[in-house]
Parts: C-alpha cells; structure tokens; sequence
C-alpha cells in the first residue's frame, strides 16, 4: 500500500494527545486537523494582539511531531505519485503558519523585552508564563547583548543618575489600549468596555456568539486568552 495512505495529514482524522490547559482533564484527544486549527487560531491572536500572549508550547511540540511524521512518510512515497505534490503543500502551509507564529513572538520579545522579563520575573508560581523555555532563554540572552551594547556605547559616558538602564528599557510597552477586530466563540454577557468615572457610567455590552466587534484591546484581553474571543 502506497505509504501516503497511511500517513498522519491535518487533513485526516488522527488523534492526537493534546494537554489542554483550560481542562481539567490531564489529556484532550484532537485530531491532527485540530490541532492545526488551534494554531491557526493562535497564530490570528498572536498578530493582531497588541502584547505577547501565553506560549502555546503544548500546541507547537504537536505540530512539530507531525511535521516529522509527514516528512518521513513523504521520503518513502514513490516521487511520480499526484498525492505526494498535494501533501507537499499542506507541509508547506503548515511550516508558514508555525513559523510565522514564532517569528511573530520574537520580535515582541525583542521589541519589548525588559518589559516581559520584568513580567515573567514578578509573576506568581500559580500564574502561566509567556515564555517558552526557548524564548526566555533568548529574551535573557538578547536583554543581556543589549545592556552590554548600550554600556559600551553610551551609558558609562552618562551622569550617574542616568545610568539606571533596566527601568529607562522597561518604560517601553505595547498599546494596549489600541483597537482590535474579533469574533465571538461563545456568548458572554456584561463585558465592561469602559469603566464608570464621575462623568459616565459603566459601559458594558453582551457579545454573541459569531459576532464580529471592534473595540480597546484592554478590556477584552482576558477573553483572547480563555478562548472566548478570536483576533481577526
């Protein structure tokens, strides 16, 4: 039998062990083709979010496994067979959207990164990281190369007083009050979008599941992260 058969595609109804951390069961069972598409979904949140959202490290080593399996599978087809050009480009579109995804995340890491590590050292043993183990392993290197960088170059020639360079780089953060596009996954009643002050009250408005809205990153953050809303 012709080994494309009986290869692992996104495309195909594989089950895959996935550790979700909204559940409170130990493992989900997804199919490869789900798996995807929750790393299309993060992948949406993580461009069009204004901050650098939780890894998805669990989400990544599953694509990586299949990506493994699709390329050895591939190795062993016959090359004149139609099948092995079409699961050459569902690989191809799977490696954009991986790598997009954490080419993305890098440059917030390093457009920001004194403000996340400043972050990620302050957060509680109870509260998720941002990092994966591999970017916070770069944030730290990058952060350091940078200091040493800016020591060198300037900041020994400066008045002492001007010379504390980890709060002048930690005073670069991202917008979060910018505005954002998204699409309701679930209905969810009462989101605050503005808070009462002495001359307006409280502004809330109920989202509908398919809905599509545009409004302050801010107040709807922390539905990005459970999933209720998706960035568009």
């Amino acid at each position: 039998m012709n080994s494309l058969n009986q290869q692992q595609s996104f495309n195909e109804s594989d089950n895959v062990e996935f550790d979700d951390e909204d559940s409170d069961d130990e493992a989900e069972a997804l199919t490869a083709a789900e798996v995807f598409a929750k790393l299309e979904e993060s992948w949406l949140n993580e461009k069009f979010s204004p901050e650098l959202l939780e890894a998805k490290t669990e989400i990544i080593e599953c694509i990586m496994d299949q990506i493994r399996v699709m390329e050895d599978n591939l190795v062993k087809c016959k090359k004149d067979d139609f099948k092995v050009c079409i699961h050459k480009m569902e690989l191809d579109r799977i490696r954009f959207v991986l790598s997009s995804y954490l080419r993305i995340r890098l440059q917030k890491i390093q457009d920001y990164t004194a403000y996340y590590l400043n972050i990620e050292n302050n957060r509680t043993d109870t509260q998720a990281s941002l990092f994966s183990p591999e970017e916070l392993k770069f944030a730290k290197e990058f952060h350091s190369s940078v200091e040493k960088h800016l020591t060198e170059l300037a900041m020994q020639h400066m008045p002492s007083i001007l010379q504390t360079l980890n709060e002048n780089l930690a005073g670069n953060k991202p917008n979060l009050d910018c505005y954002v596009f998204f699409r309701v996954n679930e209905d969810t009643e009462s989101v605050v979008i503005d808070e009462e002050t002495t001359e307006t009250g409280e502004e809330t408005i109920d989202f509908q599941s398919d809905e599509q809205h545009i409004v302050r990153y801010q107040p709807i953050r922390h539905l990005i992260s459970s999933s209720k809303l998706s960035l568009i």
